[in-house]
C-alpha cells in the first residue's frame, strides 16, 4: 500500500475503510430484511427463468451444456431462495458495490492480503448477477432497477482498478484503463438511445472479463508480494489494452447498424 514513512498518530486508513464499510454492511442488514416482501406468484423453474431473462439480454440463449448456461444455472440456484423471501434486488444491488469496496481495503494492505480479496472479488462478481436474477423471478424488474444496476457495475469497476493503484501501479495508468472502460459503457448506453436497442457485440472486455481479470491480478499480487507493483502496473496496461480494444470493437458494429 502506498504510505508515508512514518506511523500515523490515528488509526491506519485501512482500519477506517473497514469500519466504515463494516457500518454500512450494519445498515444494509437492517434494510434487508425488514423490507423484504414475498412475491404475490409463485416462482419459476430454471426454464421459466431462462424464458424471462432472454429477452432482457437481447433474446440471447445459452445452450444448457455451455458455460454461460452452467452460469446461469447457478445463480438461479443461488437466486431463488432469495426470490421465495422477497428480497429486495435494490438492496441486492447495494451489498454488491459495497462487497466491491470491501476489495479495496482488503487489497491495500499489500502482502498476502491480495488472496483474501480474490474471493471477496468472486463473492461481488456473484452479487452483481443475483441482483438481476432475483429481480427476474420475483417479478420486480424495473427501468429504475437497470440504471441503478449500470452505476453499481460502474462503481464496483472504479473499485478493482484503485485496488490496482493501491498495490503499485501508476496513477495515469490506471485512470487511462478506467476511463476507457468508461467510455464503452457510454457508447453502449448513447447507442442504444439512438436506437440500437439489441445487445448489438459481446466485446473482448465485457464486466465478466474485468472481474476475471482482477481476480487473477490480485492472485498474482497475492502470491508474489515482492512484485506486487509491477503485476498491478502490468495489469493497469492490460485494462488499457482490453479497453481500447474492446471500445473499437462496439464503436464498429454500432458504426454500422445505425448508418
Amino acid at each position: 500500500m502506498r504510505r508515508s514513512g512514518s506511523a500515523p498518530p490515528w488509526p491506519a486508513p485501512e482500519v477506517i475503510a473497514g469500519l466504515a464499510l463494516a457500518a454500512a454492511a450494519v445498515a444494509l442488514l437492517a434494510l434487508t430484511v425488514p423490507t423484504a416482501r414475498r412475491p404475490l406468484e409463485p416462482v419459476p423453474d430454471l426454464a421459466g427463468y431462462l424464458k424471462r431473462w432472454a429477452p432482457l439480454h437481447g433474446d440471447y440463449a445459452p445452450a444448457p451444456g455451455s458455460l454461460a448456461g452452467r452460469w446461469l444455472s447457478l445463480v438461479y440456484q443461488l437466486a431463488r431462495p432469495l426470490a421465495v423471501r422477497g428480497v429486495s434486488p435494490d438492496l441486492l444491488t447495494a451489498w454488491g458495490v459495497l462487497v466491491s469496496a470491501a476489495v479495496v481495503v482488503v487489497a491495500a494492505p499489500g502482502g498476502r492480503w491480495p488472496l483474501l480479496a480474490v474471493a471477496i472479488v468472486v463473492l461481488a462478481g456473484l452479487l452483481d448477477n443475483l441482483d438481476g436474477a432475483v429481480a427476474i423471478l420475483s417479478g420486480r424488474t424495473t427501468r429504475w432497477g437497470f440504471v441503478l444496476d449500470s452505476l453499481a457495475d460502474r462503481l464496483s469497476d472504479a473499485a478493482y482498478v484503485l485496488a490496482l493503484w493501491f498495490l503499485g501501479a501508476p496513477g495515469p495508468v490506471c485512470v487511462a484503463g478506467g476511463s476507457l472502460m468508461v467510455l464503452q459503457e457510454y457508447a453502449r448506453a448513447r447507442a442504444g438511445n439512438a436506437g440500437m436497442g439489441e445487445l448489438g457485440v459481446v466485446t473482448v472486455w465485457e464486466r465478466p472479463t474485468r472481474v476475471i481479470l482482477t481476480a487473477f491480478l490480485l492472485l498474482a499480487c497475492g502470491l508474489l508480494p515482492a512484485h506486487a507493483d509491477l503485476l498491478a502496473t502490468l495489469g493497469a496496461v492490460a485494462w488499457i489494452a482490453l479497453g481500447a480494444a474492446g471500445l473499437t470493437q462496439l464503436l464498429l458494429v454500432v458504426h454500422r447498424r445505425l448508418t
